[in-house]
């Protein structure tokens, strides 16, 4: 009788980008960071650093080149190794597309139970990510890891821009519609799927899909605005948006496409509570009254290796509302 593999999420206590520290904890967190950053040398100008809560770092070199810095790791959101690794390697490459850069340079992150989990399994996770970064032109090479009572994954990478050409989250102007690259759901699906075992494979498919083609199709039509999203949700992703930027926010709900299951998940309880308190940090700057609760749920889904939320449009994506002059809300939802 041969014993069945061991479940991943079942040795951790959250999983992927649910685990985050809640929004609110973490900007007080960091709030006076911004004041204490020392002087460097000019010849490495730091274009983005913690003050509107971006997603990656961007130091503009002598030679006019962005050099793009950021770092993501999870607990396992699947059973299988190997999609873990390639999840988390995507969700880490996408803070880079992000900021409009190409990654160039990775290195791996692990945390392993080595007393409780074979070895081999850490080796698909790594080969998992391998993969992903191979996919996207980006080495990986070498990296740290540790002995950890929870399994971790992620990748610290390394990405170049053109800095007249970054896509930020302070750079939204009134007037430009919201797009959405990804369906919503991944959050939830993952949830049942830690309950329950049961496979969704649009939601692999979707948390491995690279941000790539987004990011460059956005810059090259000369789009300024973008995040990814993430743990925090679309609305919390979105709030951060259009506060850096100064204005607000409609979404049009009828608009927003999720995965298959999703709304089911959701309805069946399947809630991270991640992403109840995603809910709860919006729920003060938004105006979410023409939606039930489930639906609200759902739009602070926390996400793991979500699609980019871009202040234009671009192929593929799904308008799902625009950015308006500063109102009442910062957030909207109709």
């Amino acid at each position: 009788m041969t014993s069945r593999p061991p479940r991943l999420t079942q040795y951790a206590h959250g999983g992927g980008c649910a685990c985050k520290i809640p929004p609110g904890e973490l900007e007080h967190l960091v709030a006076g960071l911004a004041g204490m950053m020392p002087v460097i040398d000019p010849a490495a100008e730091l274009l983005v650093g913690v003050e509107s809560g971006d997603d990656a770092a961007v130091v503009r070199l002598v030679d006019g080149t962005a050099i793009v810095a950021t770092t993501d790791f999870f607990t396992p959101v699947v059973d299988d190794p190997y999609d873990w690794g390639r999840i988390a390697a995507a969700n880490a490459l996408s803070d880079i597309y992000a900021m409009g850069a190409t990654p160039v340079v990775a290195v791996n992150l692990l945390g392993w139970p080595r007393d409780v989990l074979p070895m081999e399994l850490a080796g698909e996770v790594l080969r998992g990510g391998l993969a992903v970064t191979s996919a996207a032109g980006c080495h990986l090479a070498g990296g740290h890891s540790v002995d950890d009572p929870e399994p971790k994954y992620g990748l610290a990478v390394t990405g170049i821009a053109d800095p007249s050409r970054l896509l930020r989250n302070d750079a939204g102007r009134a007037g430009v519609p919201l797009s959405l690259t990804k369906p919503l759901g991944i959050g939830v699906l993952n949830s049942r799927h830690k309950a329950t075992g049961e496979v969704f494979a649009n939601a692999v498919d979707a948390m491995t899909r690279l941000n790539r083609d987004a990011a460059r199709d956005a810059v090259r039509a000369g789009i300024t605005c973008a995040t990814d999203v993430t743990g925090f949700g679309l609305l919390g992703h979105l709030y951060k948006l259009v506060r850096a930027s100064g204005v607000s926010a409609i979404v049009d709900a009828a608009a927003v496409p999720y995965l298959d299951g999703a709304r089911e998940a959701v309805r069946d309880g399947y809630v991270s509570g991640g992403t109840r308190r995603n809910l709860d940090w919006v729920r003060p700057h938004s105006d979410l009254s023409a939606v039930d609760e489930l639906e609200q749920l759902l739009l602070a889904d926390a996400q793991t290796s979500g699609g980019l939320l871009v202040a234009g449009e671009i192929p593929g994506g799904t308008v799902i509302g625009q950015l308006i002059a500063s109102d009442s809300y910062p957030v909207i939802v109709r």
